[in-house]
């Protein structure tokens, strides 16, 4: 494996690979890798010729008051993971080296990004648009591998590749759960055993409107509100939002009919935690691996 820290670097062995006839697979990250992120490395070398995986936390995602600071970091432990799982290139830039001395041009994609977690994170969706955009353009992949816990982000993505005309193929892959039903996620190491034990209300409250799915409840309200007690029961928690949303334009909605999206965001103690759970024709996706 090789590991690459310059976006000329990059660039020059992503361009011989293209050259190659070799397909290039992508998967972006922040780090502290987590078996959701092992499994979208998983997938990318299973339908690519060779796969990159990028450690960067980006700054421009993160608000004045969030943890850009904190944000769980392992380069060693996420070196042999990668090692192991036969990733071709970890590349690891600086943010100097991703956005210079001085950056002043970013992506806004509107609308998709102004609901749910947009409403509560002024600017994050800039960064993250902008983020992938130039790693895109670093990597040049065929493919790039994104989880769908993260279910707004991948929308916002899914639509800048489409409205800039961007030639890679955006992969959705399936939420990785605990044992308990948990998201897996970076942040989860924030939790004390206690706040630990009452996060899975994230998931149980999406079980809850599972179950309202399932008996053909069509009044989003409804959801809404099973959600909410749910969540209401632990002592720690504070709801962000509860939203039941359009799958593709993520408009909240007044009832369902056919297909919804269950999205939540939740602060355990001071852990931000987002989930969701597609309803789509009986059928229930985001919840395993």
């Amino acid at each position: 494996m090789q590991t690459l820290a310059s976006k000329a670097e990059m660039k020059l062995w992503s361009r011989r690979q293209r050259e190659a006839g070799r397909r290039v697979g992508f998967v972006p990250t922040m780090g502290y890798l987590h078996e959701g992120h092992l499994s979208l490395i998983r997938r990318s070398r299973a339908e690519n010729d060779t796969t990159v995986v990028s450690l960067f936390v980006n700054p421009t995602q993160f608000g004045p008051s969030e943890d850009l600071a904190r944000y769980p970091r392992d380069i060693e432990s996420d070196t042999r993971k990668c090692e192991g799982l036969g990733v071709n290139v970890l590349f690891m830039p600086t943010a100097l080296e991703v956005y210079g001395p001085a950056n002043h041009t970013f992506v806004d994609v509107e609308q998709i990004s102004e609901s749910l977690c947009g409403a509560s994170r002024p600017g994050h969706f800039r960064g993250v648009a902008t983020v992938v955009l130039k790693l895109c353009n670093i990597v040049g992949p065929s493919a790039a591998y994104f989880g769908k816990k993260d279910y707004q982000q991948l929308q916002v993505i899914r639509t800048m590749v489409r409205d800039l005309d961007l030639d890679v193929r955006i992969v959705p892959c399936e939420t990785v759960r605990e044992a308990d039903g948990l998201a897996m996620s970076s942040r989860n190491s924030y939790l004390s055993p206690e706040e630990r034990k009452q996060a899975v209300c994230l998931y149980e409250a999406l079980k809850a409107a599972e179950r309202l799915y399932a008996n053909d409840e069509g009044v989003a309200e409804a959801y809404r509100r099973t959600m909410r007690e749910r969540i209401k029961q632990e002592p720690d928690a504070v709801v962000d939002y509860i939203s039941l949303v359009d799958p593709e334009t993520l408009v909240e909605l007044d009832r369902v009919t056919d297909s919804a999206v269950a999205a939540l965001a939740v602060r355990i103690g001071k852990t931000r935690l987002i989930d969701n759970m597609m309803f789509q024709g009986k059928s229930v996706s985001g919840c395993t691996t």
